[in-house]
């Protein structure tokens, strides 16, 4: 099912969203969204999603546990938001979740009318594509509920702002 999106409406911006990770070529989909967000008036939505860790302990401990996770994630955000505005001037929106990877990026577009388009980087070694892109293509990209753009992780931050 398609989903109707809001972002050409008065009082709205398209919205690119990028699932953060510690993958290098996210910094590769990083740059891309940036870029578009910035040449269009759009805004750079990152995700970090907390996986469903073993949180399953005493009270005090499993607090600990999702407080780290937490702190995580907020820090590897603030590294991708500073490379944001480090190649465009646009403020990017950070976005914390914790789930399923999958599941949350689903539900985040269906809550935000905003997001247009959900951006990947591929990855350039020989393991293949990378995990992300390996499973949005193997829902069927055709059932997504928006464009999904993957950008060759092998380009450079030259050859993306000249495609972005």
């Amino acid at each position: 099912m398609v989903a109707i999106r809001k972002s050409f409406e008065e009082g709205h911006r398209r919205k690119f969203l990028v699932v953060v990770d510690e993958t290098s070529e996210c910094d590769r989909a990083i740059v891309y969204a940036a870029k578009r967000a910035e040449r269009t008036g759009g805004v750079a939505t990152l995700l970090y999603v907390i996986a469903p860790g073993d949180f399953q302990h005493w009270l005090g401990v499993e607090d600990i546990m999702r407080a780290e996770a937490r702190e995580e994630a907020e820090s590897c955000l603030m590294k991708a938001a500073d490379r944001v505005r480090a190649v465009a001037r646009t403020t990017p929106e950070l976005v914390v979740r914790e789930g399923n990877r999958s599941d949350e990026i689903l539900q985040l577009i269906e809550e935000d009318a905003d997001i247009a388009i959900l951006v990947l980087a591929a990855g350039s070694g020989s393991e293949g594509p990378g995990p992300l892109v390996s499973a949005i293509a193997g829902k069927g990209a055709g059932s997504f509920p928006i464009p999904v753009t993957i950008v060759p992780g092998t380009l450079d931050d030259e050859a993306i702002a000249a495609l972005a």
